[in-house]
Order: structure tokens, then sequence, then C-alpha cells
């Protein structure tokens, strides 16, 4: 099954970012490796007006155009709702797209989201026609408000941004996903390996986004080929229904009521 983003299919779980690689080039190449559909975009690091920013632009125009995909603008950096309303708007109408990933940040140390700042912004976004798809953290009651508000995608953290932590609340998430069963849950942040992408899919998530665990690693362009099959395993395990756990071993091969076959000498 494609994943949905606003009735949007796409072929690919995987949404990746821009930032942070060696060089245009490598993250060109990672970015494909990846069979990404959506690459995320920040106005306010990248902006194609911008001189220093032009080369990155045309490389991300370049990759759009070759996989058919979309930009999924971002508001990083923001810290009240109001700057990232603003900042939206100036997204949209340079990349003409309703999309946005919405960021505000309350906390300097770990970039964890301003919940009330949020919420507030969102209300705005979505009144003004955004396609909402708000980062926040694994906050059963925030992720149960932002769908209220209108939000089909929603995008908790793994673990705080740019860690590499992994899934530190697994039960969080996992309420999540059992209390929102309608809603496209993309784990966004603190992902560091693969097999915490993997794991995420098994738990029925949609979909992820990665950033600093390709861009950073020795090697992107393989470690995003790592990750698009790492996603491929985990909704395959998902759809196949993986085995419940229990508290007792049980033997493989059971004997109980079984025939044994003697070898005559």
């Amino acid at each position: 099954m494609a994943l949905n983003i606003y009735g949007t299919a796409l072929e690919s779980r995987l949404l990746i970012g821009s930032a942070l690689y060696p060089s245009p080039k490598i993250m060109k190449q990672a970015i494909l490796a990846s069979g990404s559909k959506v690459v995320t975009l920040s106005l306010k690091r990248q902006s194609p007006h911008a001189k220093s920013g032009q080369k990155i632009w045309q490389y991300i125009q370049e990759i759009i155009t070759i996989v058919d995909g979309h930009l999924l603008p971002n508001t990083a950096g923001c810290k009240s709702a109001q700057e990232a309303v603003t900042l939206a708007e100036m997204s949209r109408e340079i990349f003409q797209t309703n999309w946005i990933k919405l960021e505000v940040i309350g906390d300097e140390y770990n970039l964890q989201p301003d919940a009330i700042e949020l919420l507030s912004a969102t209300k705005q976004l979505i009144s003004n026609g955004f396609k909402v798809l708000p980062y926040c953290t694994d906050d059963l009651v925030l992720c149960q408000r932002l769908w209220d508000l209108g939000c089909d995608v929603i995008m908790p953290w793994a673990s705080p941004i740019g860690t590499g932590k992994g899934l530190m609340n697994p039960y969080n998430l996992e309420t999540i996903r059992f209390r929102l069963p309608q809603a496209t849950l993309i784990l966004d942040a603190g992902i560091g390996k693969p097999s915490d992408a993997c794991i995420a899919m098994e738990m029925g998530y949609d979909g992820v986004l990665l950033n600093s665990a390709i861009a950073l690693a020795e090697n992107p362009t393989k470690m995003a080929s790592a990750f698009k099959q790492a996603l491929q395993a985990g909704e395959q395990g998902y759809v196949a229904g993986v085995m419940k756990e229990r508290q007792t071993a049980h033997p493989s091969t059971p004997t109980l009521d079984t025939p044994f076959w003697h070898q005559s000498n």
C-alpha cells in the first residue's frame, strides 16, 4: 500500500531531509538512493533567492523532477507561532505548495517543540488552507489535539532532533498508534540506524522522516539505501503480522505426539 499524505499517494514511506550533507552532489546521490518521493527544505537555511542557496536549490529541483516527487518546506528554527506562520506563507509563495512541515521550537537544549505555540500555528495555518505536517513530541494528548484541529498527518519524535538515540519511548509511540488509528503517523527526529526505522514500521507507523542519520553517515548513499530496505522490511513485517511475545520457551520442533523414526542397525 502507498503512503497517503493529504490524498497524495506515495510509493515510498521514507521522507528525507536536504541538510548537513558533505556536498550537494552527495546529497543528490543519497536522496536518489533512498527512493524517497518527499524532500524537506528549510526556507531559512536554503532560500532559492539567496546566492548561497542557489546550488542546493538547483540540486533539489533536479531531484524532485527525476523522482517525480514533492517538496516539503519546513519552518525549522522558528520559536513562535507567528514566526512559523509567516515563514510558511513565504514558503508557499516561493515553492508553490500547500504542504508545510511545522516546527515551533520551545527549548534550545533538546529542540523540543513548544506545544502551545505549535497548536496556535497549526490552527492558523489550517484556516489559511495549508496541509500541515506538525513535528511534535510523543505526547498522546498533544497528538490528539493536532488531530482534532485537522492534521491528517502527525509526526511525533522518536527522540530529540539529531541525537540518533532511536525510539526512547516505544510505549508512548505504540499508544499514539493505537489511539489514533485513522491518522497518518510519520516518525520524525532521533532515528539513528536502519533498525530504528524498521521497528517503527513494525509498530504500524506509516512512514519515517530522516536527515542526520543519512547525511552524517560515513557513506550517506549506502546508508540511504539501507534505510530504504529497513522501511520495506518493517512494513512487510507489520502487514504479515509479527508473532506475539511469550513468557515461556516453546520448542520450534515439538516432540509431544510426534512419531519418532528409528533407523535399524
